[in-house]
């Protein structure tokens, strides 16, 4: 799809939207904001959110240069209804090239798959990636700091073992959306367990109304060297959007689900990390909208931008747009910044009341705009744990609420932190957005709205 037809479909579409129109943060107030509607709740298994709706223009990062339109002009041959994983991976490349929609039906279950006897038994799960030979017990025997110890990577049979299986998980888990494609979650109980959504090299992407539950990596690292004690290190993030242009991730919600960090059993007096992120977005990945989702109960949770050494691929790029996402018990990293041009306005961050770090990472030339957000923070964690600063990069942080009250974020970042000062004025201003809700508002408006088989 060209860009001019993709602009005249993003044009043609959009003017069928009801748009509300921007507002500025002076005249806002909470009895403006739009209504709830009174069907806010999760919805029966239909399309709640249309197969070909084009993110609207003036949306965030992903509608500037042409626009994303994902699989709108896919006709009905091109359209796939997918109700197992190997069901959605056929359908990402059936056809070739071009416009396509996937409706995903049900639960996609990844890890359910491994090799042709678990797929012909209905067996699967960890023990279907297993190379040969891979016992974990003998792994942990192996590298064990007290025999093994601390100033050396591990290397060895067992080693060699659980990476040759983490490369057939890899393999299974890994899902690759092409360019100008729509994945669509059908009514409120569209799932993905186990899979990774891979958007590389790609442009115009939609993924809408799907439930992402956080892949467990079926073969942690164990890397002494990592810090003091050492550290078991995970693979997979939920959804990675790397060196891709115009994607826009809309009502979807991100979670550990059934596995979260607090049911992991501790190995070498570590926790056993199976979990990686939620969501990345790096390695030169550009004009990206994320609204309306909910990210919950995780650690390490959005990072945009993954290395200080990447400013050849991703500086001038990694426009990243935020805006009425639910950020619900997240323990840091939501996002963490580099390079990159980030708007964060209109989202909700119910901070938890044990393990909180920071919720904006401030990195390597980064320059973020952190605006009209609200905080829900518990007692004993001050507004000044907000902010975490990385690397000298100055930011604007102004008309944030905490706990229902104006804060300046900044200022409360400095007095508390003093030794790690952040300067104020990111040195931009946005100008993608369609509508601005008052801080106080925010709370009931995503808490109701956001998230797989809402509203919008």
């Amino acid at each position: 799809m060209t860009r001019r037809v993709r602009a005249t479909l993003l044009t043609s579409c959009a003017a069928l939207a009801l748009a509300a129109p921007t507002v500025s943060m002076a005249a806002a107030h909470p009895a403006s904001a739009r209504p709830v509607p009174a069907t806010h709740d999760i919805l029966p298994a239909h399309d709640v959110l249309p197969a070909h709706d084009v993110l609207p223009a003036r949306d965030g990062w992903a509608s500037a240069d042409g626009g994303t339109t994902g699989g709108a002009g896919a006709g009905a041959a091109r359209t796939h209804t997918v109700t197992t994983w190997q069901q959605f991976t056929a359908a990402l490349t059936a056809g070739g090239p071009g416009p396509r929609v996937i409706r995903v039906k049900g639960t996609l279950d990844a890890t359910g798959t491994g090799t042709a006897t678990a797929i012909a038994t209905g067996t699967g799960g960890c023990a279907a990636f297993a190379a040969e030979g891979y016992d974990f017990a003998r792994y942990l025997a192996a590298y064990d700091p007290a025999v093994w110890g601390r100033d050396r990577p591990v290397s060895g049979e067992q080693e060699e073992l659980r990476a040759a299986s983490a490369a057939r998980q890899a393999a299974a888990v890994k899902a690759y959306i092409p360019s100008d494609t729509t994945v669509l979650g059908v009514g409120g109980h569209a799932r993905i367990i186990g899979g990774s959504l891979q958007i590389k090299d790609a442009d115009n992407v939609v993924v809408r109304g799907l439930t992402l539950e956080s892949p467990l990596d079926c073969f942690p690292q164990w890397d002494p060297t990592d810090g003091e004690r050492g550290a078991w290190n995970s693979e997979y993030d939920s959804a990675v959007v790397h060196g891709s242009t115009h994607v826009w991730l809309d009502h979807n919600t991100f979670t550990d689900g059934a596995h979260p960090d607090s049911s992991l059993p501790s190995y070498y007096g570590q926790l056993y990390q199976r979990h990686d992120g939620e969501l990345d977005v790096v390695r030169g990945a550009d004009l990206v909208t994320v609204s309306w989702n909910v990210f919950a109960d995780h650690d390490k949770t959005l990072m945009i931008g993954n290395s200080d050494g990447a400013g050849g691929t991703d500086r001038g790029k990694l426009r990243v747009t935020l805006h009425h996402n639910l950020f619900r018990d997240i323990v840091e990293r939501a996002p963490r910044v580099r390079f990159g041009k980030v708007d964060v306005y209109n989202n909700h961050y119910v901070v938890p009341r044990d393990g909180y770090q920071y919720s904006f990472g401030i990195g390597a030339e980064s320059q973020l705009v952190a605006q009209a957000n609200a905080f829900t923070l518990p007692a004993g964690v001050g507004a000044g744990r907000v902010l975490k600063k990385w690397k000298e990069a100055p930011l604007t942080a102004d008309h944030n609420y905490v706990n229902g009250e104006r804060t300046d974020l900044i200022a409360a970042h400095n007095a508390q932190f003093p030794d790690e000062a952040l300067r104020s004025g990111a040195g931009w201003t946005p100008h993608l957005r369609r509508h601005v809700d008052h801080p106080r508002a925010v709370p009931y408006l995503v808490n109701h709205r956001a998230g797989a088989g809402r509203l919008r």
